[in-house]
């Protein structure tokens, strides 16, 4: 017979019944902890003092019918359990009671698993669209030493089981902020989850569930077939068969850099896909599938399907069409492609033509731009090697971004920046994995001509150029630029201002970890921008991949000229998150307030 476990109890005597019975209701200071005593029909009831929602004081509430309101907000409770009628409050803690020789006591001894509260509570916010209660539960956790990847799959799990659009902006922040944690301070890393999760219960509100297509019965069916029927439902714009493809591959158990493979394949079969976020948002589900040891795989992946089939093909946009035809340079450049990726396997990692090749990406010839790439597989320049050029041009142009440009325009730079990075993430994900002589890259490659052509179409973004910082331009104590980031980002139009400090600290020697810290501190005090989200992300892990070379401060420069432009802002995020956290701690939030009778 099982035996039954109860819960360990602490009794310390708290009041006189006299005295409870007399004035109705107490506040009691026992171990720590500031309890409000009620005395209601005969019955004693005990309660935190501190209304969980904002923390003001529960003594003194309106108490009837076994319910205490505070007077604040009106959140309810029940006195008996300290549940809640409010979803946005929380539920109040409770103590148990005994009355022994007419006095109070009460149980102080933890009555639940606060980390399984916690859980459920940050379900309750996602669910409700609150961003307190993600905040207080991401908070909480982190504090209890949970690792950031349990509260990421939650939200991962969520965020695609309850969509509008399939994987979205959301999803995507909340990747690319768990991404960015390693480069954060460690304070930083709970509003970081934060901000992404409520990204994602932005995106889910009021969304109904999707429910993941069966596989294809008993299917034995090899890669090579699944791909060329993914890629065909795909082209007909078909997302329930392009799905049920997808969720075979994965329930016969392929290889994850095939199912990868699938569907970079699909997403470079058209031309940068709606403007860019299609393939990004790829890269970003296998990403978080790698965060997560590939859980819930299927329904992350299904997720990308609608988007996907719906993505708009630049084939159809008259910018890539007219005047010059880049659809044509193109596909007669995929005609080559095979060829030129040969020619270079015997010199494969030798090439050194990058100085050579970005003024080509970056000037005024669209034909010259494809002949340049070709010609640099042929001399031996690997997938990535190319992926990470045209992604060093795309992040000129933000570097160069010159401020008399319409502020829309930020973004026509942005989108090529992230739409290359990613390409390149994938590149490496592919070619890290391959085994075999047929290579993995072949379709996604295109990829990387779709982003030198984007870049090629944001030319006049740089007429005039903004100048780059001068690598001479050093101080003697570069520590003293990085205090005054903060005040030059509370002002606006701090664009060149603030690339030229970080240009200037790193060349003066500063450590490049502690910028970005900072960087991102003051990217999590905005209101959340997901195209800032975005560039901040794939700037730092360009950095970290190019090391410390002149190519990688420019990268910083880049996103910090674009943070500065979309800074200050209201910053009402932060104040949430400021709420939650002095909640968290037990501060006092309004230590001169009064009830309001």
């Amino acid at each position: 017979m099982a035996q039954t476990l109860f819960p360990p109890t602490h009794l310390v005597r708290a009041a006189t019944l006299a005295d409870l019975e007399a004035k109705g209701s107490l506040l009691v200071h026992l171990e720590g902890q500031t309890i409000a005593l009620f005395y209601s029909k005969g019955q004693v009831y005990a309660i935190d003092n501190r209304c969980p929602h904002m923390g003001f004081p529960l003594h003194g509430s309106v108490c009837k019918d076994g319910i205490v309101t505070c007077p604040w907000h009106y959140a309810r409770f029940d006195l008996a359990s300290g549940g809640t009628f409010d979803s946005w409050a929380d539920d109040v803690r409770s103590f148990p009671v005994q009355i022994r020789n007419g006095a109070v006591w009460l149980d102080v001894a933890p009555q639940v698993d606060a980390r399984q509260h916690q859980q459920q509570r940050l379900q309750d916010g996602l669910e409700q669209g609150i961003s307190l209660v993600i905040a207080k539960s991401v908070i909480a956790l982190l504090d209890m030493k949970v690792a950031p990847t349990e509260p990421f799959q939650l939200g991962i799990a969520f965020g695609t089981r309850y969509t509008k659009n399939g994987w979205d902006t959301g999803l995507t922040i909340l990747t690319a902020l768990m991404n960015l944690l390693p480069y954060l301070d460690e304070s930083d890393r709970p509003r970081a989850l934060y901000q992404g999760l409520s990204a994602v219960a932005r995106d889910s509100a009021d969304a109904p569930p999707h429910f993941v297509v069966h596989p294809l019965p008993n299917a034995s069916i090899d890669f090579q077939t699944l791909k060329t029927w993914f890629r065909q439902f795909i082209e007909r714009r078909d997302a329930e068969a392009a799905e049920r493809c997808l969720v075979t591959a994965i329930r016969s158990d392929l290889p994850r850099p095939q199912i990868a493979e699938m569907l970079f394949a699909a997403a470079t079969d058209h031309r940068y896909l709606d403007g860019g976020h299609t393939l990004d948002f790829i890269n970003k589900a296998l990403e978080a599938l790698d965060n997560t040891n590939w859980q819930n795989a299927e329904s992350v992946l299904a997720s990308l399907i609608a988007g996907l089939a719906s993505a708009s093909r630049m084939e159809e946009s008259s910018s890539w069409r007219y005047p010059v035809d880049l659809v044509e340079i193109l596909e007669s450049a995929f005609e080559q492609l095979p060829a030129a990726l040969e020619a270079g396997q015997s010199q494969s990692g030798n090439w050194t033509g990058q100085a050579d090749l970005l003024p080509i990406l970056l000037g005024e010839d669209a034909q010259a731009i494809a002949e340049g790439l070709l010609q640099a597989l042929q001399a031996g320049c690997t997938e990535t090697q190319l992926a990470a050029t045209v992604t060093y041009a795309a992040a000129l142009r933000v570097a160069r971004f010159h401020t008399n440009n319409d502020h829309g325009d930020w973004n026509s730079a942005h989108h090529p920046f992230t739409y290359a990075h990613a390409v390149q993430q994938g590149l490496q994900r592919l070619v890290e994995s391959t085994t075999s002589k047929q290579p993995p890259t072949l379709e996604l490659i295109r990829g990387v001509f779709d982003a030198a052509m984007s870049v090629y179409l944001n030319r006049f973004l740089n007429v005039p150029p903004a100048r780059l910082p001068n690598p001479k331009d050093i101080v003697a104590d570069p520590e003293i630029l990085l205090q005054q980031l903060p005040t030059l980002l509370d002002r606006q139009q701090q664009v060149n201002e603030t690339g030229k400090l970080v240009a200037q600290y790193l060349y003066s020697g500063g450590k490049p970890q502690k910028l970005m810290a900072l960087l991102g501190k003051l990217m999590l005090r905005e209101n959340r921008d997901f195209h800032v989200i975005q560039s901040v992300e794939a700037s730092f892990r360009l950095y970290s991949q190019l090391g410390g070379t002149p190519e990688a401060v420019h990268v910083l420069v880049a996103t910090a000229r674009y943070l500065a432009a979309h800074a200050p802002t209201m910053r009402s995020q932060e104040q949430t998150y400021q709420m939650a956290y002095r909640l968290h701690r037990g501060d006092q939030l309004f230590e001169d307030a009064e009830s309001p009778e």
